[in-house]
């Protein structure tokens, strides 16, 4: 995957949503799409890769780790309609990155301003546990999309998208320290490349960290807040 190959953010996107490249993967979120949570049998589910959302010229990129079986994988919007969504869009409306603090659904009325929210692996995977080579695989769409967007801070959220997004920065022509920069909440590091970049990190927004207040949402919009004045993205209020 090269962003050679796309001229604009829209154009990757949808390419992306009809990707087939990881067999495991294409089962998975199509026989979750069939067989349904009861709560939602009465809902289409999306069942296809879940593209990146936010405007195409955003600052700030989150990188989460994948779609969530019955969140993104329903309703086709990164972190929409489950529990980690629901933190998460809390604390970008606090800081003043969207115009409301819920995801539902696609056609709720959410806007982001200034960041875009993506994942190192596109579609849900078993447990929320991609493989290496699955990750590996899905590494150009995000390589793409970040030469596309160019931003100018990195908000990891969790150790996977960490590690996933080191080597990626790496791939594209970021200076990555050696030792290799540690994840850790409240991590930043500043990264020489193409262009100025400031790494983040943040614990992840799953319901195993924020139900046993690993993560509270003063915490994650400290983070987020930080990574938005790096970046320049200005607060709608």
């Amino acid at each position: 995957m090269d962003a050679a190959g796309f001229s604009s953010v829209a154009e990757l996107d949808a390419a992306l949503v009809d990707c087939r490249a990881c067999p495991r993967l294409v089962e998975w979120r199509e026989r979750v799409a069939r067989e349904k949570r009861a709560a939602y049998r009465d809902e289409e589910y999306w069942g296809r890769p879940v593209p990146g959302i936010g405007p195409a010229d955003a600052s700030l990129l989150v990188v989460g780790l994948a779609p969530a079986a019955h969140g993104g994988n329903r309703t086709g919007r990164m972190f929409t309609g489950d529990r980690s969504g629901d933190v998460l869009f809390a604390a970008l409306h606090a800081v003043g990155l969207t115009n409301q603090p819920t995801a539902v659904h696609r056609d709720d009325g959410l806007t982001l301003h200034g960041v875009r929210i993506t994942a190192p692996v596109h579609c849900a995977p078993p447990d929320n546990k991609p493989t290496p080579a699955e990750r590996d695989t899905c590494s150009g769409w995000l390589r793409a999309e970040l030469a596309l967007l160019r931003p100018r801070a990195v908000v990891a959220l969790g150790g996977f998208g960490w590690q996933a997004l080191l080597p990626v920065l790496g791939s594209v022509g970021w200076t990555i320290p050696r030792p290799r920069p540690v994840f850790g909440h409240g991590a930043r590091v500043e990264l020489a490349g193409p262009w100025p970049l400031q790494l983040f990190g943040s614990y992840h927004v799953s319901q195993q960290n924020t139900f046993t207040g690993r993560l509270t949402p003063a915490m994650l919009e400290d983070v987020l807040r930080a990574a938005a004045e790096a970046a320049g993205a200005a607060p709608i209020h």
